[in-house]
């Protein structure tokens, strides 16, 4: 009887061990193994290309005041809008001066008419704005001088999954995985970080993107770059209730874990075996 509790209680401390939150199942950078995998060198960054429903903020520069009031609504000195890098997602005067990218993919922009946007860069639709109102200024007997600046604003990805879930705004033309969870406040111990997956939708398409973001080749392939409206998903890890996240912890779990155990076995001897034993030998 007592070798029957001996292995109960063998068992559920064997399991307890077992659910542990490992340091393999939460670091990055981790070499590729067995269980890590590897990827092939597939990073190809590409710029962001314009998409129906993307709104631009578009300003002109010149040095004729008029030309600029035309274009910006006011002197240049009034819609200047404070940018550090493109860190722009709305707000105050650049949801006045924005232009949304209609269902056939144009902007109607002043003077020009309708201009295509969709599937150029915000550098593709720069130069050609500054390509035609140049031209625009030389039919007058003027310099050709102008600056455009282009930005896609408003701009988001979205997080769900372990105690994680929001929307967060893309602050640079371009950001990483590891920039994006760090934004969100990183994975939890309890999200499982090899079954990573991101939705990604262009055009009429979805995509879903599943890798294991704790491989260090990560940084090399396709999975490392996340594009607006991406939306992250972190599973649950399987089968895990607690977490050790440090030797101290885990020698403190195995120490309460055996102290629990011998106090349960203790009682169970006292009041149910040996009583027994007690009655069978009469």
């Amino acid at each position: 009887m007592k070798r029957r509790y001996i292995y109960i209680y063998v068992a559920v401390w064997l399991s307890m061990l077992t659910s542990c939150v490992t340091s393999t199942k939460v670091n990055y950078f981790q070499e590729p193994n067995d269980n890590i995998p590897a990827y092939v060198d597939t990073l190809d960054y590409q710029e962001y290309t314009i998409r129906q429903g993307d709104r631009l903020y578009i300003q002109v520069h010149t040095f004729d005041e008029k030309m600029n009031q035309l274009f910006n609504g006011g002197t240049s000195q009034n819609n200047q809008i404070i940018m550090q890098g493109g860190n722009m997602n709305g707000g105050g005067n650049s949801d006045l001066y924005s232009y949304i990218v209609n269902d056939s993919g144009y902007i109607k922009f002043p003077t020009l008419g309708m201009v295509k946007a969709q599937e150029l860069s915000t550098r593709e639709l720069k130069r050609d704005l500054e390509k035609r109102l140049s031209g625009m200024i030389v039919t007058r007997g003027e310099m050709a001088n102008i600056s455009v600046d282009v930005y896609v604003i408003q701009r988001y990805y979205s997080v769900i999954g372990v105690n994680m879930s929001g929307r967060y705004p893309i602050t640079k033309e371009k950001i990483t995985i590891f920039e994006a969870l760090a934004q969100c406040g990183d994975i939890s111990d309890f999200g499982d970080r090899h079954r990573v997956q991101i939705i990604r939708q262009i055009g009429d398409s979805t995509t879903v993107k599943t890798f294991d973001v704790r491989s260090k080749d990560i940084v090399n392939s396709e999975f490392y770059y996340i594009e607006p409206n991406d939306v992250i998903y972190i599973r649950k890890m399987r089968g895990e209730s607690f977490g050790l996240n440090s030797a101290s912890a885990a020698i403190s779990t195995v120490a309460t874990t055996f102290s629990f155990g011998v106090f349960i076995y203790t009682l169970v001897d006292r009041f149910i075996i040996t009583p027994i034993n007690k009655n069978s030998s009469k």
